[in-house]
């Protein structure tokens, strides 16, 4: 929320080197007058969407403002570029703190090679895990204790893929970091393009962490959060077990 602050203040998204080489942007978010009225405009690849009151446009105190993402999501909540981005490096250390404490707890205590590491048997039962998933069709019994295979898979590109980038290209915005290494923000297309795959990466987190809990509603919320923190997983017994 702190980082849609930021993005606030130009709410726009190139590709390359520079925004100022007279290409279009990727994304915008503006407003416009249309009839007396306040009309927010989301551009996306050269097309136009009317998205007002949630993007380009919305109200703030019964007033229409020109904001790329309403006030209720950014922190803080009044346009303040100074104070997002205080409220983002303050965030950014906690991610990264605790990233590295559960990467570290998950080498020594072997977490990753146990639980997450795919084996020839899960990467073989990959496109049945993901029907199974279209259909809300969840394992149960013994199974359910256990990662599947998409789990398994969507973990590590988590861990191992989505998180290092954001930071990578959270450092890229640095220009005390371009100027102790340079060149090495050419390897990602520059400058603007960095901060679009910052802003990508940060989308597919929260699209990530949305499915995460809903999962985790859907398949029994209090159960999946009494193992989250205790360990102990309880499982039903279903009407043949009962019988046996």
């Amino acid at each position: 929320m702190s980082g849609l602050q930021i993005f606030n203040a130009h709410p726009s998204l190139y590709w390359g080197k520079s925004s100022y080489t007279g290409k279009p942007p990727i994304l915008s978010m503006s407003a416009k007058q249309m009839n007396g009225e306040t009309i927010g405009v989301t551009r996306l690849l050269g097309r136009e969407f009317n998205t007002t009151g949630v993007f380009g446009a919305s109200k703030m105190q019964g007033q229409w403002l020109e904001h790329g993402f309403p006030a209720w999501a950014t922190v803080p909540s009044s346009q303040s570029l100074a104070l997002g981005r205080r409220w983002h490096f303050f965030f950014a250390w906690i991610f990264v703190i605790n990233g590295l404490l559960y990467v570290a707890y998950s080498f020594f205590s072997r977490h990753f090679s146990h639980d997450l590491a795919p084996t020839k048997t899960d990467l073989r039962g990959i496109g049945r895990s993901i029907k199974d998933h279209l259909v809300f069709r969840h394992p149960r019994g013994e199974a359910a204790k256990r990662y599947n295979a998409l789990q398994k898979l969507t973990y590590l590109a988590v861990i191992f893929g989505l998180l290092p980038l954001v930071i990578l290209m959270g450092w890229a915005l640095s220009l005390w970091l371009d100027s102790l290494i340079p060149g090495w923000l050419d390897l990602f297309g520059g400058r603007q393009s960095a901060r679009t795959l910052h802003f990508l990466a940060a989308v597919a987190l929260v699209a990530f962490v949305v499915i995460h809990v809903f999962e985790v509603i859907v398949t029994g919320f209090w159960n999946n959060l009494r193992s989250m923190i205790s360990g102990r997983y309880r499982i039903k017994k279903t009407t043949n077990d009962s019988r046996q």
